[in-house]
């Protein structure tokens, strides 16, 4: 215990060595202990506290688990103290006891351990950031390695892994090779199908020496290869073989004697050694059975022992084997213990199945395949070996590789097989050119025969072919052998195509330059060619090397079509760069931009296409690593535009479905063209401040600059814009990598490093800021704003809240880190003073962030910072002569940040004491200010007190503290807030089954409400209470004023309407309650579709949005997907009775479109039977009409009508008139109302241009052939004529009110408009008769709005109305038939209003 102070007793005290570290003018003391021993007993001891406490909770299984491991540590934490252990068992033991801690710390949901090679905890200041986190990865691999290990069986894992993986490599280690030879040898290891009996590697080659051990006497217990580049189809082989060829090199005989120089160094054939290794998946040792020859083909006898394994009689090779998964980058950093610098690697015979950019490969493989050699006048066969050189046209010899681990080598000597015509020696190695036959007589001598020869690089520049090739053997002279010119205009290989050349040489056996053809022998060799550089193809050629041909560009890149894809996607990144070098290097024309397009097009359909999309990751890798083209996205953007304006047209566009399929690779091309275009807006800064950290670095230890190195280097890679937008979008991505927990919560060393990296990047940026973006000309709202923003989210996320953290960990933090906020939050205050005049557009805004800060509680950071309040009030102030906006704010804020934990008693003394004290020093401001912190200071407590009895017991206590909150918000008018607390008593008051305070509560709330209709019923109640039953006439007469106010704002006060949505869940994939149904919901004021969609959808992730109106069909509602269909419905007026066949003013009515509503309704037009195009009246309209259960939002029935174009008509005429007559009532109540409205809508009816609605009407309706077919509609057809007649006195009402009010420059236009009015009106009441409205001079000047009421019904409404007014028969027309008037008062009452 620290806090003890005092003397020990002796027995107590323990002497131990120390190590003294300077650092500054500071001396840190640590124990000289060795540094796993302390990290144990801190391990056992955090632990113990752990144990303890799972015993206390009951978790048995748990409790015993860490009893275990305590155990286990205790054990090895005495064996590491006792010191006499062996160095390799000392090691092994430190790997077991850190393994142990790891796992421990892991199930406990503690901190993870992250270490170096050794096993020792890793020092983040003696690591790159890079570093670091590959070893949190790789930490945090093990760890969940070894849980996995120990849930399930370890092999399934590993076979998991494999199977998963596209890559696979085989590691081998030569233990011992065990022959009785008695000469060096050749061991030439490679894997092998038998079935296909092919080899599939490079062979790995080991020279042994005649001793028993390697040749190389430092490479033993070091013969080590790694079998790379294998894919899942060679691990899917039937059977797979490790075989291993032993060639030795010494005499023709072994029972030979002879010491002459040219009988020694001879490659003779010894045997084979295979071994099955199709079922390795885990490290073993094994030996490779050993099969002896004497001049059997070595390949022949490969196959037969693969066949049938033989007895190797004691002898053989000894080898151990493992599986690994991954490509050579990935095995030397997951396998380090195997895979080092000095392994050797051997590849496949061919690609991998992924070639990835950046893996270059240039390997041309021959194999000496066979050959057959006539004995001419012998009477024995020769002893034939071959000499294979690689040569350039001037006879230079290159270096060829016999096989991976060995050195290059100027000339292969093939094995000799004794006497043999027809030798077949199926030996492989890489690049050869020049090939010489020699023979070896019985007397033992060396001879020069034959020779052939085959060229690599072909005349067009491309590579030879793959396969098999049958080449010419020549004799002649040995120096002209030798000589390049005496054989490079020959031909090398029978089928070649100057093959007539060759053909009159081996007629002849006639002689060119020395040499001649031998068409008694034959030489057969094959070769494979596996190069990223070289290819086999012309067409291909020609557009990689286009600048050598540019006349054949335009036909080379219509070909690249043509070209088998394989050879495509393998020169994929060459084919890539050739395309946009194309492209940039033609920017000024648009000669090749099609065509460079349609190639890409190609290429990315090709990688498509299900046999080459594993090519998918290397494109991605193309684009993010290797592109360059910066102006690219200007030209392929325009060929994507002519495309789709092509096919927009409709006209024919070939490309454009393989476009469209390749849009998303297009636009990543685009995107990051446009990156690249803008790369370099903040080099300068960035190069000068990198350059000032790397000098830092040198100067000392290690320490944040070389963090900061590390994250301005990264930054220098992906700088992507030429102004402002760079800095917001980093502050963003900052921003966002802070509140997303990039890192797991275990891995604390990682995130405070980055921590670290990034508060030394934003004050960088800050720097620039201030220098760049301060001045008023370039000051960017937006840009300090994401400052703030991203300060503040650092300083506030939780890996810095110290005050969380256990003891030990706040101060290893401390220790190391020191407190990161305080840096921080100073900076934040000097970048606020420095905003100047800019301050105002940051308030109200930053109210809440820089809240949040001043909360943190650490004493220094609040003093600091809390005075930006105060600059905030006196800017504020400044500008306004207030500070509204901040108050509002702070105390909104305020509320939320306290009931979340924020803020104490500390905090609000400061809060008062600081503000108090900065407004002493601006005498004018200090009333103002003492005022707002005595309301702070009073909400504060009431808060502080509010979330202390949350987790009280008593409910009584919280409801008093609840009612305390909302009373004082009621008392500042703080109506939001007054509200949320109403809420909170109300359900603490149904917790306690109070459903009278309840419902009292709730009553407070209905006060706040504009239902004055609801109001006045209740009002109406009391005062019959009042006035009837109690006689308090006192009461009665405060309850009239306040019903008479009531029905003041009715008439007054503007109430919006909310919009009605009809939603429809359709789909099992909803809960049955919402399934199939539709619901009606009532949105909030102002409230747009779009935005209450876009709420409903988030409610509803994975569902999808139907984009039609119409009910969707069983396939949809039996889908087990989600759909919403979601579109605006009308609601139904319905006029309470009181108010029906009444003149009501707007105002009443208005409230009940909204409100009292069970039926809405949704039309859209549809067509049926004959359709008329010129006539729009022919168009039906579909009704669907929807009655809910209760009044405003429930379970909906639906059913749907339809409008036949008659009624569509009528009502139409009616919407007109309604429209005319409402207009005419703003004009008479309002002369200040503008005239143009009025002008546009009379002219619009009357003008004879625009007319042809009556005509149209007439033309559809008005015709015997319609009443014939159609004599259900009489009563409509009656019904449409009276509203034309009718809309004659309203447009005569309203052009007289127009003649008043218009201007004299509009003057003329009314003139003409009147004399078009005539007309019109002569024509439609001689043929529908005269109307005539009330007389105006009438009315009441009291009540200029209700003149017309009265004939609002027959002049608007669909069917007419019971209150007629009288109607004058022309006197040229028939009067209509009496029962015409018993026809209008049958009609219903229904309004389209």
């Amino acid at each position: 215990n620290k806090d003890q102070k005092g003397a020990f007793p002796a027995s107590f005290i323990e002497l131990k060595e120390v190590i003294i570290e300077k650092r500054g003018d500071d001396e840190v003391v640590t124990s000289a202990e060795m540094p796993l021993v302390k990290e144990v007993t801190t391990t056992l001891r955090e632990w113990g506290t752990i144990w303890k406490q799972l015993f206390m909770a009951n978790k048995k299984e748990r409790f015993k688990q860490v009893q275990g491991l305590m155990w286990d540590l205790m054990e090895w934490r005495s064996q590491l103290l006792s010191g006499t252990l062996p160095g390799d068992e000392f090691k092994e033991l430190k790997q077991k006891v850190t393994s142990k801690i790891d796992y421990g710390n892991k199930i406990l949901e503690l901190d993870l351990v992250v270490r170096d090679v050794n096993g020792n905890i890793l020092d983040p200041d003696n690591a790159s950031v890079i570093s670091l986190f590959r070893a949190h990865e790789d930490a945090t691999a093990t760890i969940n390695e070894r849980i996995k290990e120990e849930q399930s069986n370890q092999a399934l894992i590993i076979v998991a892994r494999i199977q998963s993986s596209p890559t696979h490599s085989l590691y081998v280690f030569v233990r011992n090779f065990v022959c009785r030879i008695g000469e060096e040898s050749e061991l030439f290891m490679s894997l092998y199908d038998p079935n296909k009996q092919v080899i599939i590697s490079e062979n790995y080659l080991v020279r042994w020496g005649d001793k028993g051990f390697p040749k190389d006497v430092e490479m033993l217990n070091n013969l080590k290869v790694v079998f790379t580049d294998l894919g899942n189809k060679d691990l899917n082989r039937e059977k797979i073989y490790l075989i291993c060829q032993i060639v030795r090199v010494g005499r023709m005989d072994l029972k030979d004697t002879s010491t002459k120089k040219f009988t020694n160094g001879l490659r003779r054939p010894f045997g084979v050694a295979v071994m099955d290794i199709s079922d390795i998946i885990k490290g073993k040792m094994e030996s490779l059975v050993l099969v002896l020859t004497e001049n059997d083909f070595l390949h022949t006898l490969l196959n037969k022992v693969t066949a049938s394994r033989g007895d190797s009689g004691g002898q053989g090779l000894w080898v151990t084997m493992k599986a690994l998964v991954g490509d050579i980058v990935q095995i030397r950093k997951e396998y380090p213990h195997l895979v080092d610098r000095s392994t050797v690697v051997a590849r496949k015979l061919g690609f991998p199945e992924i070639i990835m950019p950046g893996d270059i490969r240039n390997d041309i493989y021959l194999t000496l395949h066979s050959g057959d050699f006539d004995k001419y006048n012998k009477t024995t066969q020769k002893n034939v070996e071959v000499i294979m050189l690689v040569c350039d046209e001037e006879g230079k010899i290159n270096a060829i590789c016999l096989g991976a681990g060995d050195q290059p080598v100027h000339e292969y000597r093939s094995v000799i097989y004794y006497q043999i015509k027809q030798p077949r020696w199926m030996e492989t190695f890489k690049s050869i050119d020049h090939i010489q036959i020699k023979k070896w007589d019985n007397d033992k001598s060396e001879k020069n025969f034959a020779m052939a020869f085959v060229r690599l690089m072909k005349e067009d520049g491309t590579v030879l072919k793959d396969g098999t090739h049958d080449l010419v053997v020549f004799k002649g002279d040995s120096k002209r052998m030798e000589d390049v010119a005496s054989y490079l205009s020959l031909p090398s290989e029978r089928s070649h195509t100057d093959v007539h050349k060759g053909s009159t040489l081996m007629r002849n056996n006639s002689s060119v330059g020395g040499l001649s053809v031998s068409s008694r022998d034959s030489f057969t060799i094959s070769t494979l060619v596996c190069s990223t550089k070289l290819t086999q193809n012309v067409g291909l050629l020609g557009l990689l090397k286009w600048r050598t041909r540019p006349e054949l560009l335009k036909s080379n890149l219509q070909d690249l079509k043509l070209i088998d894809g394989e050879e495509v996607v393998k020169f994929l990144q060459d084919t890539l760069d050739a395309l946009f070098n194309i492209m940039m290097e033609h920017s000024q024309t648009d000669d090749y931009d099609i065509l460079v397009f349609d190639a890409l097009i190609y290429i990315i359909g090709l990688i498509a296409d299900r046999k080459f999309q594993h090519f998918n990751t290397v494109l991605e890798a193309y684009i993010k690593q290797h592109f360059s083209a910066t102006l690219a996205y200007k030209k392929l953007m325009s060929v994507l535009k002519t495309y789709l304006d092509v096919s927009s047209r409709g006209e024919a566009c070939e490309p454009i479905l393989r476009t469209l399929k390749a849009l998303e690779y297009i636009f990543k091309f685009i995107v990051r063209s446009r990156m690249l275009y803008s790369q370099d807006i903040l080099l300068p800064m960035m190069l000068k401040e990198l350059s000032g950290a790397l000098s830092g670095v040198g100067e000392g230890p290690h320490d944040d600059r070389r963090n900061s190195v590390e994250l301005l280097n990264n930054i220098l890679e992906v700088l992507s814009r030429k102004d402002v937008d760079f800095l917001m979008e980093t502050f963003l991505l900052f921003k966002d990598l802070i509140g997303k927990h990039v890192y797991p919560s275990d891995w604390v060393t990682m995130i405070m490093v980055q921590n670290r990296v990034f508060l030394r990047a934003i004050n960088t940026y800050a720097d620039t800021m201030n220098h760049k973006f301060l001045d008023n000309n370039d000051f960017e709202v937006q840009l300090w704003n994401n400052y703030f923003h991203l300060a503040v989210a650092f300083i506030t996320q939780e890996s810095l809240q110290l005050q969380h953290f256990s003891p030990t960990k706040r101060n290893k933090i401390l220790a190391k880190y020191g407190d990161m906020r305080r840096l921080i939050g100073f900076a934040i205050r000097d970048m606020w003073y420095k905003l100047g005049v800019n301050k105002i557009c940051f308030i109200p805004g930053m109210v809440g962030p820089m809240l949040e800060m001043t909360l943190i509680p650490e004493e220094e950071l609040r003093r600091a910072t809390i005075p930006i309040f105060f600059d905030m009030m006196q800017c504020e102030h400044n500008h306004t002569g207030h500070f509204r906006k901040f108050e509002n704010e702070i105390i909104l804020k305020l509320d939320h940040e306290v009931e979340g934990g924020g803020g104490d008693v500390r905090y609000m003394e400061l809060l008062q004491t600081i503000l108090l004290e900065c407004a002493q020093e601006r005498p004018p401001l200090l009333a103002e200010v003492r005022n707002f912190v005595s309301l702070v200071t009073g909400l504060l407590e009431r808060l502080l007190d509010y979330r202390t009895v949350m987790s009280d017991d008593s409910r009584n206590n919280r409801m008093s503290c609840t009612v305390n909150l909302l009373n004082f918000y009621k008392d500042i008018n703080r109506e939001g807030m007054y509200i949320r607390y109403l809420y909170k008593l109300r359900d603490l008051h149904l917790d306690g089954e109070n459903f009278t305070e309840a419902a009292y509560t709730l009553l407070l709330h209905s006060k706040l409400l504009k239902m004055w209709e609801e109001a006045i019923a209740l009002c109406k109640e009391l005062a019959d209470q009042y006035e009837l039953e109690v006689f308090d006439y006192e009461l009665l007469g405060q309850n009239l004023k306040q019903q008479a106010k009531f029905y003041e704002n009715i008439m007054k006060i503007l109430r919006p309407k909310p919009d009605y949505f009809a939603v429809g869940y359709y789909g099992s994939g909803f809960p049955q309650f919402l399934r199939n149904k539709v619901f009606i919901h009532r949105g909030k004021e102002y409230e747009r579709r779009e935005d209450f969609q876009g709420q409903l959808m988030s409610q509803f992730p994975s569902s999808l949005r139907l984009n039609t109106t119409t009910m969707p069909g069983d396939d949809i509602k039996n889908s087990p997907q989600q759909y919403i269909q979601c579109f605006t419905v009308q609601p139904v007026l319905e006029i309470p009775p009181r108010l029906k066949n009444k003149p009501v003013p707007d105002q009443i009515i208005n409230f009940y479109k909204s409100n009292y509503v069970q039926k809405f309704q949704y039309s859209r037009p549809v067509r049926k039977g004959k359709v008329d195009p010129d006539n729009e009246f022919s168009m039906w309209i579909e009704r669907t009409t929807f009655n809910t259960a209760y009044k405003l939002p429930g379970i909906l029935r639906w059913f749907e009508t339809t409008v036949s174009p008659l009624e569509n008509a009528i009502e139409t005429m009616g919407n007109t008139n309604e429209k005319i007559l409402t207009m005419i009532n703003q004009y008479q109540c309002d002369e200040t109302l503008p005239i143009n409205p009025l002008s546009m809508l009379l002219n619009g009816i009357v003008d004879p241009a625009v007319m042809g609605g009556f005509a149209k009407y007439e033309k559809a309706f008005f015709t015997d052939e319609y009443t014939q077919e159609h004599p259900e509609d009489k009563e409509k057809l009656f019904r449409l004529k009276d509203l034309i007649a009718w809309q004659i006195p309203l447009l005569g009402r309203g052009i007289s009110l127009h003649g008043k009010r218009v201007t004299d420059d509009l003057r003329p236009f009314h003139d003409r408009m009147e004399e078009c009015f005539k007309q019109l009106k002569k024509k439609v009441e001689k043929e529908y008769g005269v109307r005539e409205l009330p007389d105006m001079d009438d009315r009441r000047s009291t009540r200029p709005r209700s003149v017309l009421r009265s004939v609002r019904q027959s002049i608007c409404s669909l069917a007419g109305s019971e209150c007629g007014t009288p109607t004058k028969t022309h006197p040229d027309r028939q009067p209509e038939k009496k029962n015409d008037e018993k026809r209008k008062r049958d009609r219903t009452d229904e309004t389209l209003m």
